[in-house]
């Protein structure tokens, strides 16, 4: 009997959209015939655990960025950052060389870490962000993206997860003139799948990035939930805690749903309110749903995609500072929500992980040949 293919995916521990969004990159692994191994810090490797009860998982520390809880704050925050940031790449890309020492992978799946190329092995790297927004001047951004682009071009392939052409979701973060020479689009990648689901909830809030902000933007929903007339379901994104919140008497409120319960609760609202996070944004346009989005305050990637997005009439967008539930609903309600543009767009994702199967697989006979 042929021994399976055997793959190590390891995302990214900056909010969980890097994690959620490998779901439908691992299940396709799975359908066809890799072994997949999974890496990550106990919050991601929580989700994971999850949704693939049956892999195996090993851990590996995140980047451990610290977030700056003003908006003013936050990108000088990152930067300040920078060195530690580049220590935490170095630390994983031993990790890498020693794991592989032990154990024998065919091929490395790496959501925006850094670290996990090596001649050793063949290795993808996966972003939607070939070009960084600091927030702070273009003259930052072009070396951040130069920085990007040398750690990108150690990958044998870079996948990014969103279409070529003109109708595409990620803006000027993905498309350019200068573009890596090992860059491939993937097309959108999302764990959801259309249904048709009788309607629960009038909305349905989904909590996610970093603390403290986190936090604050759910005392702050709390609030405006407690003086909402419709019913309503709260998703607080943290996977890792099982204590048990009590409802409120018109909210349900979950500490965390699996991608298949998550699936059927947007069906389920009439309304979606969540950040502007990439993932969040290729699921809902997968879904076809109308959603507000509330971008990190002080996070340049999601204020410049929330706003794309407002200008190409994709999804309502409104500041964490601005928000108001129930007039935003009703402001929302006169918005287009054209998602026109994307009706026939397919994903090609499944056909690089074809592709690689079937590179990976030629390699190895032609090794067993000589």
């Amino acid at each position: 009997m042929e021994k399976r293919l055997k793959i190590l995916v390891a995302p990214l521990d900056w909010g969980l959209g890097h994690v959620t969004r490998c779901i439908p990159i691992v299940n396709e692994l799975i359908i066809q015939g890799w072994e997949v191994w999974l890496a990550g810090n106990e919050r991601g490797l929580s989700v994971m655990r999850k949704e693939f009860p049956q892999l195996s998982t090993v851990y590996l520390e995140g980047y451990n960025v610290i977030y700056h809880p003003s908006k003013k704050g936050f990108s000088w925050k990152i930067i300040k950052q920078l060195p530690q940031i580049s220590g935490s790449i170095k630390t994983e890309n031993r990790w890498l060389k020693s794991f592989l020492k032990i154990h024998r992978f065919d091929a490395v799946i790496s959501d925006n870490r850094f670290g996990l190329y090596s001649s050793a092995v063949h290795t993808v790297f996966i972003t939607h962000q070939l070009h960084v927004k600091s927030g702070v001047g273009k003259w930052i951004d072009n070396m951040v993206q130069k920085i990007n682009y040398r750690y990108i071009n150690r990958f044998n392939e870079c996948w990014v997860p969103d279409y070529a052409g003109k109708e595409n979701l990620s803006g000027e973060l993905a498309h350019d003139n200068a573009l890596p020479d090992n860059l491939q689009y993937i097309g959108a990648v999302s764990r959801f799948e259309k249904m048709n689901a009788a309607k629960k909830y009038d909305v349905l809030v989904v909590l996610s990035g970093p603390e403290p902000g986190r936090t604050n933007w759910e005392k702050k929903l709390l609030k405006e939930l407690q003086l909402f007339k419709g019913k309503a379901c709260l998703v607080r994104g943290l996977p890792e805690n099982n204590q048990q919140r009590v409802n409120m008497e018109n909210v349900e409120v979950f500490n965390h749903l699996s991608a298949q319960e998550l699936n059927l609760a947007i069906e389920q609202s009439e309304w979606v309110i969540c950040r502007s996070g990439y993932t969040s944004v290729m699921d809902l346009v997968k879904l076809q749903h109308k959603a507000i989005l509330v971008p990190t305050p002080g996070q340049p990637e999601q204020e410049y995609l929330a706003a794309y997005l407002f200008h190409k009439k994709i999804f309502y967008t409104i500041t964490e500072d601005a928000f108001i539930l129930q007039r935003d609903i009703t402001q929302a309600q006169q918005f287009p929500f054209d998602f026109s543009c994307f009706a026939d767009s397919v994903s090609n994702y499944k056909n690089n992980i074809r592709q690689l199967t079937e590179r990976i697989t030629s390699q190895k006979s032609l090794l067993q040949k000589t």
